[in-house]
């Protein structure tokens, strides 16, 4: 990948309860695609947030007994708070209902649509979800219930402002199909352009004062209605880099080049792929590049959700089985497209057989030859290409790898071509057997002694490069891998065990 500006956003999660491992997903792959992008040259702003204007919201807080700016302060600071147990490297982490630079910018972007004609007041009665914050036309019901919530909409009536979605149907077909604003996989695409060809209705941007228990950034010039929260939230993306306020960041992570990418579910796709870029053709605004969509994970096969009764806590998780392992089984286990079953007992079961027996075993192993053939001192040059040609070309060949699968938003793939470098590394082991060529030279064979230096030298090569491409997946544990083999006094440290098994051993 080329060194060039790069603004990746998760999507910001209503606070209703604290967070869940489905959103930790997003930020982990959020933040590998930030690294990455650092790791080789590129600048990069990270974002994420709350939001925090939201009816459910609300709900939730008069369910608790509890003032809602209250309520929302707690579980907002709950997601802020998983920087440190996911080893998240954000830039900047936005709050819809306390941060000076939002309402500013949201009512910027209001004013702007109205200027182009794309805001108008009328009745509307309609099939609202409050879990989604969204109506539904009875077609795109279950059985009558909500698809993605499983519960009965309410039906609403009453006259709120309208956008004019309408209008950019044949724009927003011809930006998506020409991958000028690129959705991924395709399948999550092909789904936004059969949505568009299906034919777009304007929809409602705006709640009443009273349903909105007057929660939320009232309406510019109409004070009766609040700013509808899906809205709300999506200008995020820019009131974050000050929109509106002349931040002079606006335009050099927004309107001035570089990728502008959306992490997101596939269960708001349609926000992200086409009532945001519809708003933003509107403004007169550049749109983003990227949005780039994971599924779900599930527990027992249903989805983790903070309302829906399946969920798992990431920062208990991280605790007891630690950073490395949580963000290793996110980046390693969930695939590209569809869902992914979460145990607890798989994640252990990976972070002990890549970890502890894979990663950890090849560096322990490499460390200790390297002290007991050669006094801790890796050898500075022999024929490392003749000795392993298999894993030297595998250790040149896996940044292009990862850069090929990253800019596919295929992490999985990624996480497999660093892998194989550990795979061929361990192969090379098996099949040198330095420890012979070891005894060769301790009888008087040079030759052996030179096949010695090389394979030393490539083993501790890989493991470098494992070290290093690992970096922007397990920080935490890369570091620890660098240090193991980065030279004090001009010898490595004693091998130590890097990862401990998080599963004792049966048998």
């Amino acid at each position: 990948m080329t060194a060039r500006r790069h603004f990746i956003t998760t999507t910001i999660p209503y606070v209703n309860a604290r967070p869940h491992l489905g959103f930790a997903l997003e930020l982990v792959q959020a933040d590998a695609l930030a690294r990455h992008h650092r790791h080789r040259g590129g600048q990069v702003r990270l974002l994420s947030g709350t939001d925090d204007n939201s009816l459910k919201n609300v709900l939730a807080a008069e369910a608790a007994g509890v003032d809602v700016q209250s309520f929302v302060d707690r579980n907002a600071d709950a997601f802020a708070a998983l920087r440190d147990p996911l080893a998240l490297s954000l830039d900047d982490f936005i709050r819809t209902s306390s941060d000076p630079r939002h309402r500013i910018g949201v009512e910027r972007l209001w004013r702007r649509c109205t200027a182009a004609g794309d805001l108008y007041r009328k009745e509307y009665e309609g099939l609202y979800c409050v879990g989604c914050e969204q109506f539904y036309t009875p077609g795109e019901l279950s059985d009558g219930l909500c698809p993605e919530h499983g519960t009965e909409p309410q039906l609403v009536a009453e006259e709120n402002w309208f956008f004019r979605l309408s209008r950019y149907g044949d724009r927003l077909h011809r930006l998506i199909s020409s991958g000028e604003l690129r959705v991924e996989p395709a399948v999550r695409r092909n789904e936004v352009l059969a949505l568009i060809e299906s034919g777009l209705h304007d929809f409602s941007v705006s709640r009443s004062h009273a349903r909105a228990r007057g929660w939320g950034i009232p309406v510019p010039d109409d004070p009766d209605q609040v700013v509808y929260v899906w809205w709300d939230a999506l200008g995020n993306y820019v009131t974050s880099l000050g929109y509106g306020t002349g931040d002079p960041a606006y335009e050099r992570w927004w309107a001035d080049g570089g990728r502008r990418t959306h992490l997101v579910g596939k269960g708001v796709v349609r926000f992200h792929a086409v009532y945001w870029p519809a708003m933003l053709l509107s403004a007169g605004l550049p749109l983003p590049t990227d949005v780039l969509v994971h599924d779900y994970l599930t527990v027992g096969g249903r989805k983790i959700s903070k309302s829906g009764g399946a969920t798992v806590d990431p920062a208990v998780l991280a605790a007891e089985y630690g950073t490395d392992a949580v963000r290793w089984w996110l980046l390693r286990d969930v695939p590209r497209v569809g869902d992914a079953d979460f145990t607890p007992e798989r994640l252990a079961a990976r972070a002990d057989a890549d970890f502890a027996g894979g990663l950890g075993n090849l560096v322990h192993r490499v460390v200790t030859m390297v002290h007991r053939f050669r006094g801790g001192t890796v050898p500075v040059s022999g024929p490392a290409a003749a000795v392993a040609p298999a894993l030297t070309e595998v250790c040149a060949d896996v940044p292009s790898l990862v850069d090929a699968a990253l800019a596919d938003f295929d992490l999985r793939r990624a996480t497999r071509a660093v892998w194989s470098v550990v795979e061929e590394a361990n192969r090379c082991v098996d099949a040198v057997r330095p420890w012979e060529s070891a005894r060769a030279e301790r009888h008087g064979d040079a030759e052996a002694g030179a096949r010695l230096d090389g394979v030393l030298l490539a083993l501790v090569t890989a493991c470098r490069v494992l070290a290093d491409e690992l970096r922007p997946f397990v920080p935490d544990a890369a570091a620890r891998i660098a240090a193991q083999l980065t030279p004090v006094d001009g010898r490595l440290p004693v091998a130590r065990p890097l990862f401990p098994r998080l599963r004792e051993e049966v048998g």
